[in-house]
């Protein structure tokens, strides 16, 4: 049965490879246009850094691709099956197929089928590559494009609190007792009053607090700088607070984002936020799945009556509402209006009806 609702198997394999041909070329043009722009607008920041030069801009254009890449696939796969199914039906090919006693959803089948392999690779490629180069692009910029320590766990521009002093960490890397901190800086207060500023290149835990070492101390009231071999700051303060103070879940792949919430849920901190972007690791990636659905009114109606543009502009229509849902169902979950598991599923499982809906009203 489930062999039947696949058309035969030479004019699947064509609808798939004349399908994912047209989501690369879009992928492709996506990618490289937006990468330029952004290329033109961040390469001033990382040739300000003494020392950086053409080497530094190709780290930051393959660190930056995978982003660009993973945020616009969707995009290109809505454009790929709206100009797929145009271009069939512009040439008849959608009404011989019909012709052949093929239904809507069987045309349509192989391009979900292919939609799922498109969601798959980008859930692979999500976890193994653009959570590490989200990281380090991170601590990267933190560090204003200077030097980074090659760690996939590496965090970035950390700030603590400890009674009324203010401690920040440039550059956060490993895990538990074996943090280390790197450009460290401690705003001693009194009463709201800034007292001392201590720079400090390194830091790490002890049971007695953070040792700081290579240190240089600026007196706000004297005006006056010292500077100091070692320095132990911020008794009390734990690693965890470091490592989960700012968590930011496109730099967690999905296990690793488990593991914080769990830890922040056992230390009674809210975690609903992170749980909607748990969660939406795995529909996002779905959302592939809903293109060809939504895009499929491009795919029907007669062409030479002039509505061929039209259906075109619906499909795109129906499929950026869709990204403008999602992101906004994401958005009220993280400011704790949805539920975790209704911001991330409610826009996927609205516009699956919705697009079924069109798709059987309209040709079935």
């Amino acid at each position: 049965m489930l062999l039947n609702f696949f058309p035969s198997r030479a004019l699947a394999l064509y609808l798939g490879k004349t399908f994912l041909l047209r989501c690369l070329a879009m992928l492709a043009m996506l990618v490289l246009i937006l990468q330029m722009l952004d290329l033109l607008s961040e390469a001033g920041k990382v040739l300000a850094y003494p020392g950086n030069g053409d080497a530094q801009l190709w780290q930051y254009v393959s660190l930056r691709a995978p982003q660009i890449i993973s945020r616009f696939l969707p995009f290109s796969v809505l454009l790929g099956t709206l100009i797929t199914l145009a271009t069939l039906n512009a040439n008849s090919e959608v009404v011989a197929m019909k012709s052949g006693g093929l239904s809507a959803h069987q045309i349509l089948a192989p391009l979900i089928l292919a939609s799922l392999a498109v969601a798959a690779i980008s859930y692979v490629f999500n976890e193994r590559v653009v959570v590490r180069a989200t990281a380090t692009l991170t601590a990267w910029e933190a560090a204003k494009f200077g030097p980074i320590p090659s760690d996939p766990g590496v965090k970035g521009n950390v700030w603590v609190r400890h009674e009324d002093d203010l401690i920040r960490a440039g550059t956060i890397t490993g895990r538990g007792n074996a943090v280390r901190l790197q450009d460290v800086n401690v705003y001693d207060r009194h009463n709201n009053a800034l007292i001392s500023i201590v720079y400090a290149k390194h830091g790490r835990f002890t049971p007695d607090g953070w040792l700081l070492e290579d240190i240089r101390v600026f007196d706000v009231v004297r005006g006056v700088s010292r500077h100091v071999d070692r320095m132990v700051v911020g008794k009390g303060v734990t690693p965890d607070q470091f490592t989960l103070s700012s968590v930011d879940p496109d730099a967690m792949s999905l296990a690793d984002l488990s593991e914080a919430i769990d830890t922040l849920r056992e230390a009674g901190r809210p975690v609903a936020s992170l749980e909607g972007s748990l969660w939406h690791k795995i529909s996002g990636p779905l959302s592939a799945l809903l293109m060809p659905l939504l895009g499929s009114v491009a795919a029907f109606g007669i062409a030479r009556s002039g509505k061929l543009f039209v259906r075109a502009v619906i499909g795109m229509a129906l499929g950026f509402a869709f990204f403008v849902a999602d992101n906004f169902a994401l958005s009220m979950g993280n400011l704790g209006v949805y539920p975790p598991m209704l911001a991330a599923w409610a826009p996927f499982l609205l516009f699956l009806v919705v697009g079924e809906a069109v798709l059987i009203t309209t040709e079935e």
